[in-house]
């Protein structure tokens, strides 16, 4: 799998210590040759040329036409120049639409309006995500927050909440845990970081793993773990101690869009129990 952050070092071993230790969002363009985003989503109502607005909505890229519009053909060009797709124009249409779909290049798009092959107007927008992880919490800690608070098994798990605040729908294929978590997601636990198969994310309303989670653009979703990253396994990960310890772990979003990561690193702290699975964790942001 390639990445374009490097996951953080693991530990070699934990700190003892002895005292107190993630609205649709799209480009709308007012005439051909700029672009402005209204705060509805629509263009003003002095619009003026062919393009009425061009918006990205779900996973498509949406182009109205207004009525004087007199194009026979809408082309949407990708950001390495290359064609990504012809719409013909039929009498009276006034929308055609590109689905863009969740494994799109982001970048900067141009659509071209045509008629008999001639270029009549033109403009881009940029359609790129941009992820970022709100906040993360564990269900033992927190069982308000999961899908089902009465639940023993929302004990092991994790929610993660993240928004959308780009301009392109996002997918995320993968929900890792790395680092010094009971139960992590590399080799040292779950071992399914490098198994592209395998997501690590659940969906409670159909109680199974699910291969990838769209985000579209302004949306705020919370993803749930599905290989319980916070359940001790003894002789995996993290155990608790007779001992304090503290120390780190990364929350991680694999994503179809450009291959990019999204991670955020967490301070973890265990209380000293006499026994492997039953100390207090408290985490924070590192």
């Amino acid at each position: 799998m390639t990445r374009n952050n490097p996951y953080i070092s693991r530990r070699n071993a934990l700190q003892t210590v002895a005292g107190a230790a993630l609205a649709s969002v799209a480009g709308c363009l007012n005439n051909g040759e700029s672009s402005g985003t209204p705060g509805d989503g629509t263009t003003s109502p002095d619009s003026q040329g062919p393009l009425k607005r061009v918006a990205v909505e779900g996973p498509a890229l949406v182009v109205e036409l207004s009525v004087e519009a007199d194009v026979d053909q809408v082309n949407l060009i990708q950001p390495n120049g290359e064609l990504f797709g012809t719409r013909d124009v039929a009498a009276g249409a006034r929308q055609v639409s590109f689905e863009i779909g969740t494994a799109y290049e982001p970048g900067e798009y141009r659509v071209v309006a045509l008629k008999s092959e001639e270029t009549v107007v033109e403009t881009s927008l940029s359609i790129q995500p941009n992820l970022s992880i709100v906040e993360m919490g564990i269900g033992r800690n927190q069982p308000e927050k999961m899908w089902d608070s009465s639940s023993d098994k929302v004990t092991k798990e994790a929610f993660v909440t993240v928004e959308n605040q780009g301009s392109g729908p996002a997918a995320i294929t993968q929900l890792l845990f790395i680092g010094d978590v009971p139960y992590p997601s590399d080799e040292e636990g779950t071992n399914y970081a490098d198994n592209d198969d395998v997501s690590g994310i659940y969906d409670p309303e159909t109680d199974t793993e699910v291969d990838a989670v769209v985000v579209e653009p302004g949306e705020k979703l919370t993803l749930y773990s599905y290989r319980s990253p916070f359940a001790f396994i003894r002789g995996e990960g993290t155990s608790c101690k007779s001992e304090e310890q503290v120390g780190e772990f990364e929350v991680v979003l694999e994503t179809r869009v450009g291959a990019n990561t999204v991670s955020k690193t967490y301070s973890i702290q265990y209380s000293a129990s006499e026994e492997f699975d039953n100390c207090d964790t408290t985490i924070s942001e590192a």
